[in-house]
């Protein structure tokens, strides 16, 4: 993870071949953030979805704030995505294509605020995962290598 990154969905690059990326905003709530920031947050098995020229990020987790009240944030909502309607208008088309999905990469801040990574993806075969963990374990293999000499 990088130092400004909050969350990251580290099987997403295992599990699909990004085609393209994007940057959106994301709608939180107030104790979201402080969560967030906090480390508190998984993309794991979350996905976006395009409705009525919106983007909702849909079954993403961000754990209740330990220091929340009663105003705590429920912890697996839906939560808005913040584009322009062109960029919305190319991720809905690309998203009722066969074989592509659009899913988060990561959450981050930028000057203060929180971003969402999402990218437009296709979903790899069984084979494709195993050359991916082949080329992995070769690439240890010659770093080893490499520290010994």
């Amino acid at each position: 993870m990088k130092d400004n990154e909050l969350v990251s969905n580290k099987k997403a690059s295992f599990n699909f071949e990004i085609l393209e990326t994007f940057e959106a905003g994301i709608v939180l709530q107030g104790t979201e953030i402080k969560s967030l920031r906090d480390h508190g947050g998984n993309l794991q098995d979350s996905y976006i979805k395009a409705l009525k020229g919106e983007l909702w990020l849909i079954n993403s987790s961000i754990a209740p704030y330990r220091f929340g009240n009663i105003h705590n944030h429920e912890e697996r909502r839906e939560r808005k995505l913040l584009m322009h309607k062109r960029e919305i208008a190319r991720l809905e088309t690309a998203s009722h294509e066969k074989g592509l999905a659009l899913i988060p990469l990561s959450m981050f801040l930028k000057a203060g605020r929180a971003k969402l990574k999402i990218a437009i993806a296709k979903g790899k075969k069984h084979f494709d995962k195993r050359e991916a963990i082949k080329e992995r374990d070769e690439k240890r293999a010659i770093q080893k290598a490499m520290k010994n000499v």
